[in-house]
């Protein structure tokens, strides 16, 4: 049920003709995953394109020290990993679920058959790599110019950015452990950060749950 909302309300979906979406809805496969369950690893082949229908997962990869870094947060509404899937090359990184999740996954054959199909469909990747290139050079910027509290606004930003991640509302339940995860710090700093953006007026943060009250002061805060 949860991956067939997800296809219903997927801006990708919406642009088939009734015969393409049926062959879709038959051929996407359902995974549900524990907290801490992998979607992919790095060096999987890459066989699968993944939407979260529900729960919260995230890109990250693990040096041979075993340093982490995380590259963003997928909620639901995400999908993710036709990069690869167009340039025919294993994974570079591990999705790994941050809570429960379900997963809908779609088989290789299935999402190119669409790029043959599908003109609608064909737009989409493309708008979806260039957003998330931008995404990423963004993040490096943050990265390396920014102060630990600006990097959590713009990790929290991030995961309701309107193009990748559309027909979310602006809350979201989410732990200060994922937050931490997602900005490369511990909780208790990522707690800290949460304080300072609330007092500021942009979120509210409740036990477990986070309000967006000023997206494009997320975006702008420390600048």
């Amino acid at each position: 049920m949860l991956v067939a909302e997800l296809l219903k309300r997927s801006l990708w979906a919406q642009g088939l003709t009734g015969e393409e979406f049926a062959r879709v809805s038959a051929e996407v496969l359902t995974l549900e995953l524990a907290e801490g369950g992998y979607v992919c690893r790095k060096g999987d082949d890459a066989d699968m394109w993944f939407g979260v229908a529900s729960g919260l997962v995230k890109m990250n990869t693990v040096s041979a020290n075993g340093k982490s870094v995380t590259f963003t947060g997928l909620p639901a509404g995400s999908w993710f990993g036709e990069g690869t899937l167009l340039k025919r090359e294993p994974r570079r990184y591990d999705t790994v679920a941050l809570r429960p999740s379900v997963i809908a996954a779609m088989p290789l054959a299935i999402f190119e058959w669409l790029l043959d199909h599908s003109i609608p469909f064909n737009r989409f990747p493309l708008l979806q790599l260039n957003e998330r290139l931008g995404q990423f050079i963004a993040a490096v910027e943050h990265e390396r110019l920014l102060d630990t509290d600006a990097r959590v606004a713009r990790a929290l930003a991030a995961m309701f950015h309107l193009s990748l991640y559309p027909g979310g509302d602006f809350k979201m339940r989410i732990s200060q452990e994922e937050i931490g995860q997602m900005a490369g710090i511990s909780r208790q700093r990522a707690n800290h950060a949460l304080k300072v953006l609330e007092q500021s007026g942009l979120i509210q943060h409740d036990y477990g749950e986070i309000t967006i009250l000023d997206l494009d002061g997320l975006r702008d805060f420390g600048k």
